[in-house]
């Protein structure tokens, strides 16, 4: 047997870095060891399915911009999502159980002051762009009550205008039936949940007719992804 080249070694190792600039391979072992968990837990309960993954890019900052239905949300699109390894928000009461906020922080979530203008967590998702990481974010700003998507809030703009990064827009569909914001605990073994990632889209392409015109824009491409995802169920 051949000795393994240094420079194949460097060269997976990098290609590991990249899926979390800045961070231990240490950290990025167990946030991909989560992820095939979360990926193999909506298998199995949800016969998840999912397309499109591919069309995140590799490297580079990535702002992916998903409706929002459930708290399964981040651990769904964080399981398909294979080549890259994502930061989210979540709104800042999650973090008071020390044990699950030292749980979500190391799976990379940032907290954010639901129902007010939190700049910190703005700020630090800029950062997080601009040091080539992949962000979600639901700018419709919570969980729907009904399952529909809800107007996406104007802060989406500011992220648009700032980060240095390429916009993913992301449907789910399902995810709703099974774990509905007035329900203390989710359903088990209902119909298929499903997600579906779109094309990367440029900043300056969506924010050339204005920010108004660019949130309306995302909302649609998310809308028609979230039909996808329904036709994948």
């Amino acid at each position: 047997m051949s000795p393994i080249c240094p420079s194949t070694i460097y060269s997976m190792l990098s290609r590991i870095r990249s899926k979390h600039p800045g961070s231990s391979l240490l950290h990025i072992g167990f946030y991909n060891g989560f992820r095939m968990f979360a990926h193999a837990f909506f298998l199995v309960l949800y016969r998840c399915r999912s397309r499109g993954a591919l069309n995140v890019p590799r490297t580079g900052g990535v702002l992916l911009v998903a409706n929002h239905q459930s708290f399964f949300d981040p651990p769904l699109i964080g399981g398909t999502l294979t080549t890259r390894d994502t930061d989210f928000l979540a709104r800042g009461g999650l973090f008071k159980f020390k044990p699950f906020a030292w749980l979500i922080s190391t799976l990379n979530a940032t907290p954010i002051k639901q129902g007010a203008g939190d700049t910190g967590a703005m700020k630090e998702t800029i950062r997080r762009l601009n040091e080539r990481k992949a962000v979600l974010v639901f700018p419709e700003g919570s969980r729907t009550d009904d399952g529909a998507i809800q107007p996406f809030a104007r802060g989406i703009s500011v992220l648009l205008k700032r980060a240095d990064c390429v916009v993913v827009p992301v449907g789910i569909a399902g995810v709703w039936d099974i774990w509905p914001r007035h329900k203390r605990f989710p359903r088990l073994f209902t119909r298929p949940v499903a997600v579906v990632y779109g094309e990367p889209i440029d900043t300056k392409d969506l924010l050339a007719q204005g920010p108004d015109a660019a949130i309306r824009v995302l909302q649609e491409h998310v809308e028609q992804l979230i039909a996808q995802a329904e036709s994948l169920r």
